[in-house]
C-alpha cells in the first residue's frame, strides 16, 4: 500500500467536522498521524479520532480556542510534545456569518476576522519553528468570497481575502524551510453540494503537500463559480 506520508504528523484545525474531518482523515489514509483540533465539538472530534486510529495512524483530538493566542500556543506545543515533530499545519477551521451593509455589526466583524484570519496567523506563527525542523507546508483555506466578494458576506469576505495575502507574505517569511499555499473553494460541503466535490478538496490538499516547487499559491477549486 503507497503510503506517502507515513511518518508525518498534521495538525487540522476544526477538524472535527465537515471539511476539516475529511482532510484529517484523508491525511491519515495517506500515512500520516493527525492532531484533530476541536473547539467545541468534543463527541464529533473524538469520532475522528477513532476513525483516524481505524486507518492505523496515531491521533490526539486537542481542545483550543483559537481566539486566544496562548491557546493556539498550547496547541501547538501538546502536538509536538506527543508526536515529537510537525510536518502539517491545515488552517482548516472558520466561520462562515451573514453579513451586508446593513446588517454587519462590530461583534460580526470580529467574529470573521479573528476566527477566519487572525487564528490562521497565530497558528503559522506556533507552528513555524517545528515546521522549520522538518521542512514542513503550511496549508490555509480561503474561498471564492475572498475573490470575488459576496456582498452579504461582508466581513467574510474580507477575512478570506486577508488568507490570500496571508499565504503569500507567509511563504515569503518561512522560506525556504516552509511552504505555505491555500486552496479557495466554492460552497463545498454546504447543503445539496455533492460529496465528491469534498474529494476534489482534499486531493488538492495533498497535492499541496507534496508539490515541493510550489509555494505563496492559491489554488481555486470551484468547478469554475469564479468564471
Amino acid at each position: 500500500m503507497n503510503v506517502p506520508l507515513q511518518g508525518r504528523v498534521a495538525v487540522v484545525t476544526g477538524a472535527a467536522k465537515r471539511l476539516g474531518r475529511a482532510v484529517a482523515l484523508c491525511l491519515a489514509e495517506q500515512g500520516a498521524d493527525v492532531v484533530v483540533h476541536y473547539h467545541a465539538s468534543e463527541p464529533e472530534a473524538q469520532d475522528a479520532v477513532r476513525e483516524i486510529e481505524k486507518r492505523g495512524r496515531r491521533s490526539v483530538a486537542i481542545r483550543a480556542n483559537l481566539g486566544e493566542v496562548s491557546e493556539i500556543e498550547r496547541l501547538v506545543d501538546q502536538a509536538g510534545k506527543r508526536f515529537g515533530r510537525l510536518d502539517i499545519l491545515v488552517n482548516s477551521a472558520a466561520n462562515f456569518l451573514p453579513a451586508s451593509m446593513v446588517s454587519t455589526t462590530e461583534e460580526i466583524w470580529d467574529a470573521s476576522l479573528d476566527t477566519n484570519l487572525r487564528a490562521p496567523f497565530f497558528c503559522a506563527q506556533a507552528a513555524a519553528p517545528l515546521l522549520r525542523r522538518t521542512q514542513g507546508v503550511i496549508i490555509n483555506f480561503a474561498d471564492t468570497g475572498g475573490l470575488l466578494g459576496w456582498p452579504g458576506y461582508i466581513p467574510h469576505s474580507v477575512s478570506k481575502a486577508g488568507v490570500i495575502m496571508l499565504t503569500k507574505v507567509l511563504a515569503k517569511a518561512l522560506a525556504p524551510e516552509v511552504r505555505v499555499n491555500a486552496i479557495a473553494p466554492g460552497t463545498i460541503t454546504m447543503e445539496g453540494d455533492p460529496p465528491e466535490w469534498e474529494t476534489d478538496i482534499t486531493d488538492s490538499v495533498l497535492f499541496l503537500v507534496e508539490s515541493k516547487f510550489i509555494t505563496g499559491q492559491v489554488l481555486v477549486v470551484d468547478g469554475g463559480r469564479t468564471l
